[in-house]
């Protein structure tokens, strides 16, 4: 298992025998191929962050998050949503599967 990227609350790996992500959540280890990783990108960038810093849209500033079809639940508040965010696109870069976030200059 090579480490590829690490962050405050979780790690990113890749497994050398298989073609498996894995994600640590510090109290469990989630096996991601790599369709599932590119779904967990997705969901990530769904969740409205604001809605989060606004009590009558997102009162107690957590998420539910599903992964692998419901076989994982993760209840994550925002600072862990956005570490998760963060830890997935850098990984994805460091990897080359995906190109970094372009600032737009307004």
């Amino acid at each position: 298992m090579i480490e590829i990227n690490r962050s405050k609350y979780y790690s990113f790996h890749q497994a050398t025998a298989d073609r498996a992500f894995l994600i640590d959540f510090g109290h469990k280890t989630v096996r991601l191929s790599l369709c599932q990783l590119l779904s967990l990108r997705h969901k990530l960038k769904t969740i409205a962050i604001e809605d989060h810093f606004d009590g009558d849209l997102n009162k107690h500033g957590f998420e539910i998050l599903l992964l692998c079809n419901k076989e994982h639940l993760f209840i994550l508040n925002t600072l862990e949503i956005l570490d998760l965010t963060e830890l997935v696109e850098s990984s994805l870069v460091k990897l080359g599967l995906a190109q970094p976030a372009q600032v737009a200059l307004v």
